[in-house]
């Protein structure tokens, strides 16, 4: 019986040999953890196989990637990678491997210098921005139209978001 520890980011590691010869062999396997600690649970899958000598496996489903799509080869050093990033920071994480289309590089990147911070709405990001840099006298206050200035910096590319929620938006730079 597989081991599935209490972790929802998973893998489902189908053997290669077993499959092409009519057999359904494979395990679940917990993603957010040790590269080595996946690469023995495949090994151990893979000399339980029906067939001998197998040692091809694929990606047959995966859960808890909060929509981010794993490859049926996709690297096991990606996937462990992918998977720190969604269990350390859970939507977020997913929606910005889903921004730079699955680069953990720029994702990281993008959560250590580029993050501003959640707000209700990018409207609301460019209104604090705004109010901390200058005084808008309060006369002019209500003729500010926020949400153009949140549209004109998303247009512009300066500014990105990652919804994760109704009314959670987190804030990016682009550069």
């Amino acid at each position: 019986m597989t081991n599935i520890s209490d972790s929802n980011l998973r893998i489902y590691v189908a053997c290669l040999a077993a499959y092409n010869n009519g057999y359904l062999h494979g395990a679940w396997i917990d993603a957010d953890q040790d590269v080595d600690q996946i690469r023995d649970q495949i090994a151990a899958m893979l000399a339980r196989s029906p067939v001998t000598e197998a040692e091809e496996y694929a990606i047959h489903d995966y859960e808890g990637f909060e929509g981010v799509s794993i490859s049926e080869y996709a690297g096991i050093d990606s996937v462990a990678r992918m998977a720190a990033v969604i269990a350390e920071h859970g939507a977020l994480g997913a929606g910005l491997l889903e921004q730079f289309s699955g680069d953990i590089d720029q994702a990281e990147t993008a959560l250590q210098d580029c993050y501003h911070g959640q707000f209700a709405s990018l409207a609301d990001y460019m209104e604090e921005l705004t109010n901390e840099s200058i005084t808008i006298p309060e006369a002019l206050r209500y003729y500010v139209d926020w949400q153009a200035m949140a549209h004109d910096a998303e247009l512009s590319g300066d500014l990105f978001t990652i919804e994760t929620g109704h009314g959670e938006v987190h804030v990016f730079s682009s550069r």
